[in-house]
């Protein structure tokens, strides 16, 4: 007995020993290609003294947490400390070395089964039945009860086993596991009749006493393996002794190494296992809304899961759409970035030629029909045109994102963040306008820097303001009265104040405004306006940066206006810096949507088009060109035509993000290219005149000309062209065929016919085709300036090259900003142009390619928050307005079921 005794001791240490190594080179190898991984296993216990996994874990190598929590600590707080520690990246196993009594089903379920590393979870157990560990773990000790019974001299295929005195899920993982290796298997009790028979009958017996006092010799025939399981379940207890205590701790440990493992393997690029939604397009096409509400979408968690995201990187609102996190860029630094795509378009007709559904057309295309990975890139539309003229901006007909309702009104909240943000540095302003000029600078000291409990200090940003003035002492006791005058007073000229409110509806009677006519401002009042919300600095920002602390200091740098003495006063200056980063901490998080055809698009930041750069956003198209993969396409759009938004994502945006494109995509349309041609004007809401309806070859050929101005204007920065014409019904053959013609003879290396409004992505498919082919081609893109050239140069290059114009022509005042710019430090920023979208020049009714004309500047402003200055040409309205009937005379509320009707 005693030899049988040594020899089974020699075997579990042998055991012990093989995983230990095992783990340690597992580990070794996990850690080599990343040396910052250092896998944890975190324990929950009720006492702190060391306990065998703990003890185990230091022979491996593994990172050991212990939590101790108080005898009378409720179930609660159990499940508390385990979903805090799901949510820790850091941990990849918990172990609950708990009593008994506090392992109820709740406890053990809520443990995320990738980190149940003691196999407890009703999900762990369950994969174990059907065969599929794969992402699972399955209970050490039974683990251990195989790797002892491996050891065993004889194969167990075909062998018997009993399984006495065993319950619950150890039970049926140790039946499934010994199932699984080819056993036939026998659960008994104690109590059970003809016991003994059946143990003399068998090859394997793993007993657990529990009262009992063990089996008696006589039972156990000549061979049989037999493991005692009582002494590796005892609570907080083992010895030297406990050879399966050690075994099963072991197993364990190896489990949290097999775990980190796996959470790299998720942490690397996932293929894209993307489903379509199947889509039956109707003639006629109905409406977009009843396009919208027929197709059912998946849930947003579902689309993230088949594009490789993971779960905890979404942060859903609703169903239908989610924040993706930026920790994503993190995870897939090292992933190639896809296939880079820019939608832009011929100088647009007051309606607007589909560059959206074009967009979404295109990437359908590419991912449904194609079986390419891609996204699209979508600026989110303001509430001012959707209640307005235009509508929303979702796309139309059968290629959409949707729901198209949550699409175009209010979606995650960003403008409304930007709103308060924006308003919150205007009522800072004028707040210390008044102090200033109603107190002392004693007084305002005191304010700013108040006594809290008998202490005073300086903030963060206060203390950056005094570095700022050259003031370096952190005692404000220490301040000389000189320091404190120039601390506390910004001496902002009221007069030149360039902040303005905002507000996100056409509201034309706000364009000026008087504010502070209240007896309590003391006669402080003053002249502003409000712009519509999208044209606020703070919306540019968000399109332009790459994270949080980047945002954070572009905010930080926003001029308001200018003190007195003519000095530029920032949000730092005012102490607002900070809080204008919190109401924005989510809004810089894009939006995951769908298309009708369930592929993925990011919606994310609508700069206005006239004086900002009219582009989604830097960190929308960085996460998509990562999720696509190197084989796959992000297909993002520019606001109005090339001339505008092209132009500026160029010189703009991909300046700052270091991106560069493939290939544009130029969208034009008949309609359009006629009204070049010398057709009538079009009004939005008016219907189209004769010309746009019937057959007119002359007024499309002359047209193309604008057409060909926009695709040289392409060329000059390296980048090929191919153009999408977005097919009307009232399209003739003919039409389609010279616009294509011409655009070919013009330089565009394709021109295709897109049919997608009425068809979907199979309407798109012969494009997608192009875009591929032309993509896979090297360009040589360029810049149009380089960003020392003087800011003079800069607008003539623009002025010149792209628009047509002879010359430009500087306003008294606008000389006079640039000159003040060039000594703040400015004049090597890029520059983004404030005009018309309505003609190539900046006379909105001259049509086609105007030519011998002076470009004038009537101003010039910075963005330094943002990044650039923007001369404007001629007179931009900051502040859209209501026509006569709205489109909100259109829009209702259902109050039984709750849809809206007449959106579009």
């Amino acid at each position: 007995m005693m030899l049988l005794l040594m020899k089974y001791a020699l075997c579990v240490h042998l055991i012990y020993s093989d995983i230990v190594q095992r783990s340690r080179e597992e580990l070794k190898a996990i850690r080599e290609p990343n040396p910052g991984l250092k896998p944890t296993l975190a324990i929950i216990q009720v006492l702190c003294i060391v306990i065998c996994p703990d003890f185990v874990s230091t022979q491996i190598g593994l990172n050991v947490m212990q939590i101790c929590l108080p005898h009378q600590c409720r179930e609660e707080e159990v499940i508390e400390e385990i979903l805090r520690l799901n949510a820790d990246s850091r941990v990849h196993g918990i172990f609950l070395h708990l009593p008994q009594s506090f392992l109820s089903k709740s406890v053990c379920n809520a443990i995320k089964p990738q980190k149940d590393v003691d196999g407890v979870s009703d999900l762990n157990v369950g994969r174990v039945v059907l065969g599929d560990q794969r992402d699972g773990f399955a209970s050490p000790v039974a683990g251990a009860v195989l790797e002892m019974l491996a050891r065993h001299d004889a194969p167990l295929v075909g062998k018997m086993a009993v399984l006495l005195g065993l319950e619950g899920p150890l039970k049926a993982t140790l039946q499934f596991l010994l199932q699984n290796n080819g056993m036939m298997v026998q659960t008994h009790q104690w109590s059970s009749k003809h016991l003994q028979k059946q143990i003399m009958d068998s090859d394997v017996v793993v007993f657990l006493e529990t009262g009992h006092k063990g089996l008696p010799p006589t039972w156990l025939r000549p061979g049989v393996a037999v493991i005692n399981l009582s002494s590796a379940l005892m609570e907080g207890k083992f010895s030297s002794t406990h050879f399966e205590v050690f075994v099963a701790a072991v197993v364990i440990c190896q489990h949290v190494v097999r775990s980190s493992r796996r959470w790299i393997q998720e942490q690397q690029y996932q293929p894209w296992r993307l489903r379509p939604l199947k889509l039956q397009s109707l003639s006629p096409v109905p409406s977009d809304i009843e396009i919208s509400r027929a197709q059912t979408p998946k849930p947003i968690s579902q689309l993230a899961q088949e594009i490789g995201l993971l779960p905890e990187e979404l942060e859903a609102y609703g169903n239908t759409k989610a924040k993706v996190h930026l920790s994503l860029l993190n995870r897939l630094q090292h992933q190639p970035n896809g296939k880079y795509v820019l939608v832009a378009g011929i100088t647009p007709t007051p309606l607007g030629e589909g560059k959206s559904t074009v967009t979404i057309g295109l990437v359908q295309a590419l991912s449904a029909h194609l079986k390419l990975n891609s996204f699209a890139c979508l600026r989110q539309p303001s509430q001012g045109p959707t209640f307005g003229v235009k509508g929303g901006a979702a796309g139309g007909g059968y290629a959409q994102v949707i729901p198209m309702e949550e699409f175009n009104l209010h979606l995650t909240g960003d403008i409304h963040a930007i709103t308060a943000a924006n308003n919150l540095v205007a009522a800072a302003i004028d707040a210390r306008i008044l102090h200033e000029a109603t107190q002392s600078d004693r007084a305002l000291y005191s304010r700013l820097v108040p006594s809290v409990n008998g202490v005073r200090c300086f903030s963060p940003i206060q203390m950056a303001r005094l570095q700022h003035l050259g003031i370096n002492k952190s005692d404000p006791s220490g301040l000389t009265p000189e320091e404190v005058r120039a601390f506390v007073r910004l001496d902002l000229d009221p007069e030149k104040v360039t902040w303005q409110r905002v507000v996100d509806t056409n509201d034309r009677f706000l364009r000026k405004i008087t504010v502070g006519q209240a007896n309590t401002e003391k006669g402080h009042a003053r002249q502003t306006q409000f712009d519509i919300a999208v044209a606020s600095e703070i919306m540019a920002i968000l399109a332009l940066t790459d994270g949080l602390a980047d945002m954070r200091a572009r905010l930080g740098l926003m001029v308001v206006g200018s003190s007195r003495n003519g000095q530029s006063i920032t949000a730092d200056d005012l102490g607002v810096t900070g809080a204008l980063a919190v109401l924005m901490k989510d809004a810089i998080k894009p939006t995951l949507m769908q298309t009708l055809e369930g592929t993925p698009v990011f919606v994310h930041a609508g700069p206005f088009a006239n004086i900002a750069h009219g582009n989604s956003s830097v960190l929308a198209d960085k996460l998509a060109l990562k999720l696509v993969g190197e084989e796959g396409y992000v297909v993002t759009e520019a606001g109005f035509g090339a001339d505008i938004g092209m132009e500026k994502f160029f010189n703009i945006k991909c300046r700052t993000s270091g991106l560069r494109p493939d290939v544009v995509v130029l969208v034009a349309t008949v309609r359009a290219l006629k009204m070049h041609g010398g057709g009538p004007n079009v009004t939005a809401g008016v219907p189209l005149p004769k010309e746009y309806i019937n057959e007119n070859l002359q007024l499309v050929a002359d047209g193309c000309s604008n057409l060909k101005k926009q695709i040289q204007i392409a060329h000059l920065f390296g980048v090929s062209v191919v153009v999408a014409l977005n097919v009307f019904k009232t399209d003739t053959q003919a039409e389609i065929d010279m616009v294509c013609r011409i655009a070919e003879a013009s330089g565009a290396s394709a021109a295709v016919q897109c049919h997608h409004w009425s068809r979907g992505g199979r309407g798109s498919v012969e494009l997608a085709h192009a875009v591929k082919k032309v993509a896979s081609q090297k360009n040589h893109f360029q810049f149009l300036y380089n960003l020392q050239d003087s800011i003079v140069e800069k607008i003539r290059t623009i002025a010149q090259k792209v628009y047509g114009a002879d010359d430009i022509e500087l306003s008294p005042e606008a000389q006079a900003k640039i000159d003040h710019y060039n000594q703040q430090g400015f004049g090597a920023l890029p520059i983004c142009m404030a005009k018309t979208h309505l003609s190539l020049s900046h006379m909105p009714e001259k049509k086609g390619v105007p030519t011998g004309f002076i470009l004038p500047i009537r101003d010039i402003r910075a963005s330094i928050g943002a990044g650039f200055i923007y001369p404007l040409v001629g007179t931009m309205s900051t502040m859209p307005g209501l026509p006569t009937r709205p489109c909100f005379y259109d829009i209702d509320l259902d109050p039984v079921t709750e849809e809206i009707k007449g959106l579009f």
